[in-house]
């Protein structure tokens, strides 16, 4: 078949990548003028399985009660006329429950475990370069209330079949010496050891060369504007340099997924959540981190990309606005050099922000629509990088009228 990719981040063109590899013509458009130059291009860097954690969950409520107003939480909601938040908070708050977040923390598992092995192949089929690192993930606390959260999710996901285990204060310098230069308490954490890092800007990049070799077609700096449909089937895109017509449409757009398709009726409760992230040259300096690690008392991560440590953090619910809050950015400077305080040159740290496409439950949304041929890989959240190649393959297997390696139960647009 023909198959037309939306989107050319890290979610579409992984996407592409399997739907040649099951024998598709493919062609990927967006708007941009190279594949991951929106929510892709300067991520936390993490393949992350560990950090799959629902947001919503019975304490949250408290939480954002005691965050708003707090223009440096790590969740701020921007109070606005906004039916598509409204909308998005009520599904939200049902999902605020024990049993709920139980059921959402295995479904977005089952995806992340399965894309972390999908990437592994794919690196052993193709030489691709992306500073990727294997030395797992290492989560800190630095207070006894994040120490109990970390125990409880680390017990929920060994259940869940996660490689994940406690480890002391000295197990966490042991694993990562720079924090011996940390200006905060480290009382604990856990330790994810098959968990990754790596540039997702670089691989997305890499993969599209990859692509076009085996016959891809990438059509960017194009705008879509619409999908032509006849009855149950979409026949076009539309886009602003005409019609592209095809077999099957994948819809791959993140956060602007549900503006494409509310005119057809599709209802996606997806909503952009902003996030902020630093790039810090590390060049001359020694006490960056090997490591990656999650600092959960603050909830921010850190990569190690080469000669730069990516730092990221802070989530902010402000529609489709990728204005930067000053102190937002001063905020995670803070943090990350309270943490690795000697990690790199302070005159010298790049800030990017990005809008990630969150559910109500945490999970993606994957699988088919009301119209035969259209199909969905979206509302990735947090972890678009983490659960890339695991959702690309599914969905391409889906496409391709074989059955996935995974189960698609919880994770389609019906239940919602």
């Amino acid at each position: 078949m023909h198959v037309v990719v939306m989107g050319a981040g890290v979610i579409g063109t992984t996407a592409a990548w399997y739907l040649l590899q099951n024998g598709h013509q493919v062609t990927v458009v967006d708007r941009q003028h190279a594949s991951a130059q929106e929510t892709s291009f300067a991520n936390g860097g993490q393949i992350s399985a560990c950090h799959a954690t629902p947001w919503a969950n019975a304490s949250t409520p408290k939480q954002i009660a005691r965050w708003l107003g707090r223009e440096e939480a790590p969740l701020l909601v921007r109070m606005r006329f906004d039916p598509q938040l409204f909308s998005w908070g009520l599904r939200f708050l049902r999902n605020c429950t024990d049993a709920r977040a139980r059921i959402n923390l295995e479904k977005a598992l089952r995806v992340a475990i399965y894309s972390r092995d999908c990437l592994r192949a794919l690196r052993d089929d193709i030489d691709i370069d992306y500073k990727h690192s294997t030395r797992g993930i290492l989560h800190i606390c630095r207070n006894e209330q994040d120490m109990h959260a970390v125990e409880k999710a680390t017990v929920q996901m060994q259940a869940y079949g996660l490689n994940r285990k406690l480890v002391s204060p000295e197990e966490c310098l042991a694993i990562e010496p720079a924090l011996r230069d940390a200006m905060a308490p480290i009382i604990g954490g856990s330790f994810t050891p098959d968990d990754e890092s790596g540039d997702a800007q670089m691989f997305t990049e890499a993969l599209t060369r990859h692509c076009i070799a085996k016959g891809a077609s990438f059509q960017f700096n194009t705008k879509i504007t619409g999908l032509i449909h006849d009855q149950d089937r979409i026949t076009a895109v539309q886009t602003d340099k005409g019609e592209i017509p095809a077999d099957a449409f994948l819809v791959c757009l993140g956060s602007y997924s549900p503006l494409l398709l509310n005119p057809l009726g599709i209802k996606l409760p997806i909503y952009p959540c902003k996030g902020y992230s630093i790039s810090i040259d590390t060049t001359g300096y020694s006490g960056a981190p090997e490591t990656a690690l999650i600092d959960d008392s603050v909830k921010m991560v850190y990569s190690r990309l080469g000669e730069h440590l990516r730092v990221a953090g802070t989530a902010e619910l402000d529609g489709y606005n990728l204005r930067m809050s000053e102190r937002r950015k001063q905020l995670i400077v803070d943090k990350a050099l309270e943490l690795f305080p000697n990690s790199g040159d302070r005159s010298n740290i790049s800030f990017w922000a990005g809008l990630r496409p969150v559910t109500p439950d945490s999970a993606p949304i994957i699988g088919g629509t009301k119209y035969d041929n259209l199909y969905l890989n979206t509302g990735h959240g947090t972890l678009g990088w983490t659960m890339s190649c695991g959702s690309a393959k599914t969905v391409a297997d889906l496409i391709s009228n074989k059955n996935p390696d995974i189960s698609l139960t919880g994770l389609g647009i019906a239940r919602f």
